[in-house]
């Protein structure tokens, strides 16, 4: 990512022609040859006079242009709390320029497309063996990264637009009351500009992103349409460079991993919504900094919209020191752990026999999740949160445990319903989970059949009821854990 990821200059779009992209000669558009010179032509140097220097820096005088225009939507946009219009602009922009070590996006071949479309059919094959779960996907796609932007874009409008809200009442709430009615054209232009400034953040994130990804399902939430498998043929071929291993391997490998997580989504319906509303219940809990928000407010200058950007990048947002907040980070936290370590475990029993590199491909990509890149860095400043799973050892080893004592139609049925999964407490003791005493579905068929027909005075306690008790008892035991992964 580039030092100033958030500039309000639109980066121009990738050249057809590569030698129009190369540095002018410094006579042209007035710029000295280090490119830092007068991009105005108005006396000397960047700064100095210049008012338009303040407000967008060094710039060629061609984008010129496209910065009024931008700064004009930043004005007018009169939408959501993010204007995602830029931050799809932004993030196709970011994705023509190309990742640091010089890879630039490009359309997918038919031969490329015949290879994702092989690996995941095949993965899907493989996996039949070792998850009681039948394939999710519907269909497979390759894709380059500017079509993942357009594919996922959705998704990141639901997981950051709650953050963003908050932010857009913020900034009316630190004006007095009294003074609120008075600055209301200023609140509405800073609303707008922020709606605008999140948009760029964000788009900028996306698109730095989609030259790290390999799938739709990389973060542990699925991004991309129900049921389609993606590949991106150029993230994988990037992700294999230096690992030594066959390009055919890696790709199996990746497509397991993408094919296991659309199984799980697929066939537990509430998952998808249970993930992304432990995000938003987590948003909720985050308070935004007033005091910096104030500071931006008092010295607003509508001729430095940057003044608002540099707050939103050096982020505004903490989580609130509350028994709830905790709960609700653990509880996110594990979910994440628990579809990731899930994922790991059966992965690694489909391929531990068939790919002679599975081992080692299983640590990378370990070691990538724990760490995330830069972009995840991003989104963690943008919404408060790092979307990893801390504890994904842990759950792998669980849910290997779970297989053997089990079998795999025990294991995976305790997706059947969020109150049967392990807890944070269970992952640190995954042999009390695995050997306790199982539950009785039976029993329960049987209490449920008896309260319908209404037999007996003394009738069973509502199901409904201990699942809430029960509920509630795993969200306190998950208090405070989620740990890092060791």
């Amino acid at each position: 990512m580039s030092d100033t990821p958030f500039g309000f200059g639109l980066p121009p779009e990738e050249p057809e022609n590569g030698d129009e992209g190369k540095k002018k000669d410094p006579t042209e558009g007035g710029q000295s040859a280090g490119g830092m010179g007068n991009p105005f032509g108005f006396g000397p140097g960047a700064g100095g006079d210049n008012p338009f220097a303040a407000m967008f820096g060094s710039m060629n005088p061609n984008d010129l242009g496209a910065a009024f225009q931008q700064l004009g939507q930043m004005l007018s946009y009169e939408g959501g709390p993010v204007n995602w219009d830029m931050a799809k602009q932004i993030a196709r922009q970011t994705v023509s320029q190309g990742t640091p070590d010089g890879t630039k996006d490009a359309s997918v071949g038919p031969s490329e497309r015949t290879a994702v479309d092989e690996a995941l059919r095949l993965a899907d094959l493989w996996l039949d063996g070792v998850t009681s779960m039948p394939s999710g996907s519907v269909s497979t796609v390759a894709w380059s990264r500017a079509e993942w932007v357009e594919a996922t874009l959705p998704a990141w409008q639901q997981l950051v637009d709650p953050v963003a809200e908050r932010v857009g009442l913020a900034m009316g709430d630190v004006l007095p009351e009294e003074m609120q009615a008075m600055a209301g054209p200023l609140i509405g232009m800073m609303r707008s500009m922020g709606g605008a400034m999140f948009g760029q953040q964000i788009g900028q994130a996306v698109g730095t992103l989609a030259g790290e990804v390999v799938g739709s399902t990389d973060i542990g939430l699925p991004l991309g349409p129900a049921g389609k498998a993606a590949l991106l043929p150029l993230n994988v071929e990037r992700f294999g460079k230096d690992l030594s291993v066959p390009q055919d391997e890696v790709r199996l490998y990746l497509a397991l991993r993408e094919a296991a997580h659309q199984r799980l989504f697929a066939h537990v319906p509430w998952l998808r919504s249970h993930l992304f509303g432990a995000v938003e219940a987590y948003a909720r809990g985050i308070k935004v900094d007033t005091s910096k928000l104030e500071d931006v407010v008092g010295q607003f200058d509508p001729s430095q919209p940057e003044q608002l950007q540099d707050a939103l990048q050096q982020g505004m947002f903490q989580p609130e020191d509350t028994p709830e907040q905790k709960a609700s980070l653990a509880r996110l936290e594990t979910a994440l752990a628990l579809v990731e370590g899930w994922v790991d475990a059966v992965v690694h029993e489909a391929a531990k026999s068939r790919l002679t590199s599975s081992d080692a491909l299983r640590e990378t990509m370990r070691r990538r999740r724990a760490s995330g890149g830069p972009a995840e860095q991003t989104f963690a400043t943008l919404i408060g949160l790092q979307l990893r799973p801390r504890r994904l050892r842990d759950a792998a080893r669980l849910w290997a445990s779970l297989t053997d004592a089990r079998g795999l139609e025990g294991r995976d049925a305790l997706w059947a319903h969020p109150d049967m999964l392990p807890t944070a407490h269970d992952l640190d003791d995954p042999d009390g989970f695995v050997h306790h005493e199982q539950a009785d579905f039976s029993e329960l068929d049987k209490m449920l059949g008896e309260a319908a027909k209404g037999s007996g005075k003394d009738k069973p306690k509502a199901p409904e009821a201990d699942a809430g008790d029960q509920g509630e008892s795993k969200g306190d035991d998950e208090d405070g854990k989620g740990g890092p992964d060791q």
